[in-house]
């Protein structure tokens, strides 16, 4: 269905993200968004994931993440933004239609790409896949954390204070693109 919006990019910004030509790291992500209610009204929500660890365990605003990982150049970034999905969230990402949101680059040089559906995901019940870190530092001990430590709806205004800096533009994106649907 055409909306109207189109994601920005700048010219051959499609070819570099989808051959790997560019040095920086690559991730993908799913930005699922409902329908809620605040006050009467009816409000977009969308969810996140707060970022596990002992670096984001007492963050929480600018700690959140949409569901996301790492794919390597070649890979089809939107599989593996499924793929990273159900790692982090621990259940496949419902099967609907994805638009895209485009790009933008982190901070930190990372390249992330997102797309967005309307759906909805039991929140409560996700259970992250884990990593393993030497914890405390220099103690040699190694220790399991997951990616994802919990998951949460939010409206867009909450969203944009609790996200990672460097993903905000995705909520820009997803509020201009469903202004055309609603």
């Amino acid at each position: 269905m055409a909306t109207g919006w189109e994601p920005t990019r700048s010219p051959g910004e499609a070819v570099e993200r989808h051959a790997g030509l560019m040095s920086s790291k690559l991730s993908a992500g799913l930005l699922l968004y409902r329908r809620g209610s605040q006050d009467a009204e009816i409000v977009l929500e969308v969810l996140l994931g707060h970022m596990g660890g002992p670096f984001w365990a007492r963050k929480d605003d600018g700690a959140w993440s949409i569901p996301k990982g790492e794919y390597e150049p070649g890979e089809d970034p939107l599989a593996a933004a499924k793929r990273e999905f159900e790692e982090e969230l621990g259940s496949a990402p419902p099967s609907v239609i994805w638009q895209d949101l485009g790009s933008v680059s982190q901070p930190g040089g990372k390249r992330v790409t997102a797309w967005a559906a309307e759906a909805d995901f039991d929140a409560a019940g996700a259970v992250s896949n884990t990593f393993e870190l030497q914890w405390p530092p220099g103690s040699g001990q190694m220790r399991s954390f997951p990616e994802i430590d919990k998951a949460s709806w939010f409206t867009t205004q909450v969203a944009v204070v609790k996200l990672v800096r460097g993903q905000r533009p995705f909520i820009d994106r997803l509020q201009e693109m469903v202004a055309n649907l609603w």
